[in-house]
């Protein structure tokens, strides 16, 4: 199989999001800047959605990640941001703006075993009761920011949590309203 590299386009974009991330884990942006655009790995991209009291979060239950947010694969020519909210409305049938900053930008692998990934955690703000459509195979289910969830991202759930008090400080919503 051979690996595409990611190209242009989708760099400067993933570059540009990393800048405005809220947190950045592991030396993220260094190491995305030393690949750069020759980098043939994936990049990867997600959405925490959150519900307008910002209390819980919609999680896709993976068959062997766990519990995780709606994401993926950036394809070929997509940008971060584009590859979110694709992801996003093919693992739950949503459409949602995503807010201007991402939450995190991380270098993580994404399966056992393999090499580490470039990865942007976006956020939305949605309605608790938006009608959801699940990937099949993959049930979707809102989870109270409360609570601990198995997924082999375990920090996610206090990253989230965080997340949900900084946009809360700064009275954050798509569109700025």
């Amino acid at each position: 199989m051979t690996r595409r590299k990611i190209g242009q386009r989708p760099c400067e974009a993933a570059m540009a999001d990393a800048s405005l991330a809220v947190v950045e884990l592991d030396g993220a942006r260094r190491w995305l800047a030393a690949a750069g655009p020759e980098l043939t790995g994936p990049l990867a991209a997600e959405v925490w959605v959150f519900d307008e009291t910002l209390s819980r979060v919609l999680l896709v239950n993976h068959r062997w990640r766990g519990l995780v947010p709606p994401g993926g694969r950036v394809e070929a020519g997509e940008t971060p941001r584009e590859a979110a909210s694709r992801e996003l409305l093919e693992e739950t049938g949503l459409r949602a703006e995503l807010l201007r900053e991402p939450a995190l930008a991380t270098i993580r692998s994404y399966r056992p075993g393999a090499p580490v990934t470039f990865g942007l955690s976006y956020a939305t703000i949605i309605e608790a009761g938006a009608p959801l459509v699940a990937e099949k195979g993959q049930p979707v289910a809102w989870m109270s920011l409360e609570d601990e969830w198995d997924s082999c991202f375990p920090g996610d759930p206090a990253r989230m949590r965080q997340h949900a008090t900084w946009i809360t400080s700064r009275s954050l919503r798509p569109n700025g309203s």
